[in-house]
């Protein structure tokens, strides 16, 4: 196969990461990628202690060359959790940085500290000849049970980042910027092996902050900015009292968000300040990444785009019926195939099979189709799809308008049983001021205004705040929890 990253093959002195103080050359990261290569080609899989470091980079990095399938740890996992990573994978060693105190769970691994200034060059191969060899191994959230392990192959890797290539006219030229954690696809694939695949630049903040955004978008030169929904709802709040923070986001090339939907109240301050449109798509673990915003469109927010070239994407009726309307309004679930998709979950044949009707896969994420063909996401099928009073009724719709309300900070909205309706619609709120905040009714009888009738919260619940995961994803199935120690405390 092709090699995955052209540039670090020809090397150069041009920046490659750089992790707030520390800087790596094209010719540096070959040098410390190429030299952990050699020492781990007959490790079978290995896993990745994936702190927000440059060190993750070079081990991920080597993973790929020596083609060894690498498994990226979070470190905020939990004991069990890693334990069942880790009789799953069973990776040979763990990549980790000389000073990374790992957990007790890790102990009986053979541990390789991961070094980033090497002086010799140890020549490298480009990769495993098959494409369809695993690249990597990452885990799922385990919402629905233990984690699974999605084996992502090298020809996924390859096809995503080429079709991001194309949406997003990403060249060498582009120096990203991002603050994403690095065990996940969007921080990993997308932020880290993007811009290698390139030949651009990236610079990781470490941690977010808004000072950081505009320090490395504007003095800094950074032309992209990846980040999620948390990430732009602080920067739309800075802006107005930050004029360096609008200068450095008017000049960025590009702004994405991903991971879940940015309110549509977000999308329109930042515009409004900038000028500029942040942009969305849609992916997930086992598809990477399956739609996109093209650069250059007209604002869109609320749309992830059009399907990336060569991704397949049709929605369906719950008996499996293909769903032609391009109405804006007929909800189906997404399916999808292409060159994007994982191969399979590791160790599991039955979930692997489960996932796929025929050639497609069965993502569980439900939209509506635009008469243009974008694809604009309404909730996932388990969560997110509420039946009431005869209608199918997307959460993501009815979220987006109480966040217009402006006493409203954050939204989430469920279904939940009713004898008359099938399902009454449920709306869980944080006040933009907990000592206004607005009543039932006139958040039930701005949404009808809004959008129909019939889409109007019957129940509304306060709380200070909605919980999410580390990647800012809310976490529904914790809503009654939260409003159960809300009501305690």
């Amino acid at each position: 196969m092709n090699a995955l990253f052209p540039a670090l093959k020809a090397g150069s002195d041009r920046p490659a990461l750089r992790f707030g103080a520390q800087t790596l050359t094209y010719d540096e990261l070959g040098r410390a990628a190429g030299a952990l290569a050699a020492r781990i080609g007959g490790a079978g899989r290995v896993a990745v202690w994936a702190t927000p470091t440059a060190r993750t980079a070079v081990a991920v990095t080597a993973a790929l060359l020596a083609g060894v399938p690498a498994i990226p740890l979070n470190p905020r996992t939990g004991e069990r959790e890693l334990a069942h990573i880790l009789d799953d994978s069973t990776p040979g060693l763990v990549l980790a940085g000389p000073d990374d105190v790992l957990p007790a769970g890790l102990a009986e691994l053979p541990r390789i500290d991961v070094e980033t200034a090497v002086a010799h060059h140890t020549p490298f191969s480009d990769g495993p000849d098959d494409p369809e060899s695993a690249a990597l191994i990452v885990y799922t959230s385990g919402t629905t049970g233990p984690p699974k392990g999605v084996v992502l192959s090298h020809r996924a890797v390859a096809a995503s980042l080429d079709a991001l290539e194309e949406a997003w006219a990403w060249t060498a030229d582009d120096v990203l910027v991002h603050a994403l954690p690095l065990f996940h696809v969007h921080g990993l694939i997308l932020g880290i092996l993007g811009p290698l695949r390139r030949g651009g630049s990236v610079r990781h903040l470490g941690a977010f902050s808004v000072e950081g955004v505009a320090r490395e978008l504007g003095a800094g030169g950074g032309t992209m900015l990846f980040g999620v929904p948390t990430m732009y709802h602080r920067i739309a709040d800075a802006l107005d009292g930050d004029p360096a923070l609008v200068r450095a986001l008017a000049q960025a090339r590009l702004l994405v968000s991903g991971s879940a939907a940015l309110p549509v109240h977000d999308h329109e301050r930042i515009a409004a300040a900038t000028g500029r449109t942040v942009v969305e798509r849609y992916g997930m673990t086992e598809t990477l990444m399956n739609t996109a915003v093209p650069v250059g469109s007209p604002p869109r927010p609320g749309s992830v785009g059009l399907p990336l070239r060569g991704v397949g994407l049709r929605l369906v009726e719950e008996d499996g019926t293909e769903l032609g309307a391009y109405d804006g309004e007929s909800v189906g679930e997404i399916q999808v195939r292409g060159p994007n998709l994982f191969s399979a979950y590791l160790n599991r044949p039955d979930a692997t099979a489960a996932a796929f009707d025929g050639e497609w896969f069965r993502t569980g994420d439900m939209a509506v189709r635009e008469p243009d063909g974008y694809v604009r996401i309404v909730g996932r099928k388990a969560t997110d799809l509420i039946k009431s009073g005869g209608y199918k009724i997307g959460a993501g719709e009815i979220e987006n308008a109480l966040l217009d309300h402006p006493a409203v900070a954050e939204a989430a909205v469920t279904g939940e049983a009713d004898a008359d309706l099938g399902e009454r619609i449920v709306a869980w709120v944080v006040a933009a001021d907990a000592e206004k905040r607005p009543t039932a009714e006139e958040l039930a009888d701005h949404v009808a205004a809004l959008l129909a009738p019939h889409k109007r919260p019957r129940t509304v619940h306060f709380l200070g705040s909605l919980p999410r995961n580390d990647m800012g994803k809310l976490l529904k199935k914790a809503l009654p929890d939260a409003l159960a120690e809300a009501r305690r405390g």
